[in-house]
């Protein structure tokens, strides 16, 4: 039986410049950091509208968070992270199948401001 290598050779410090690490051009490389910067940031800002929308769905209906799992189909503590803001935890596709599971439809607008 072959033996997997799982020994750890180099470790990225968090906030570094993964771009410039795997060896791009310096200026290429802070472009490429900066693309990804915004990514995460527009990826988050996402994140956080959807759980505020379902916060808000669960406070306008005075639901307990173990009514809310109920009818969102997930654990009470998954409802917790909603509502806690706990981006980390949710996929924006999990997200999007709660809202949808309690009448509101997700409406993507692509390049609006």
């Amino acid at each position: 039986m072959n033996q997997i290598d799982t020994k750890v050779r180099h470790v990225t410090k968090a906030g570094a410049n993964l771009f410039a690490e795997l060896g791009f051009a310096p200026d290429e490389a802070q472009t490429y950091h900066q693309q990804s910067q915004e990514q995460i940031r527009n990826t988050l800002e996402l994140k956080e509208q959807l759980m505020t929308a379902l916060a808000s769905w669960i406070k306008e209906k005075h639901l307990k968070q173990e009514e809310a799992a109920l009818i969102l189909q997930v654990s009470r503590p998954r409802v917790s992270d909603v509502v806690n803001k706990k981006t980390s935890k949710f996929t924006i596709d999990a997200l999007v199948d709660m809202l949808a599971r309690v009448g509101k439809p997700v409406k993507l607008t692509v390049g609006g401001s």
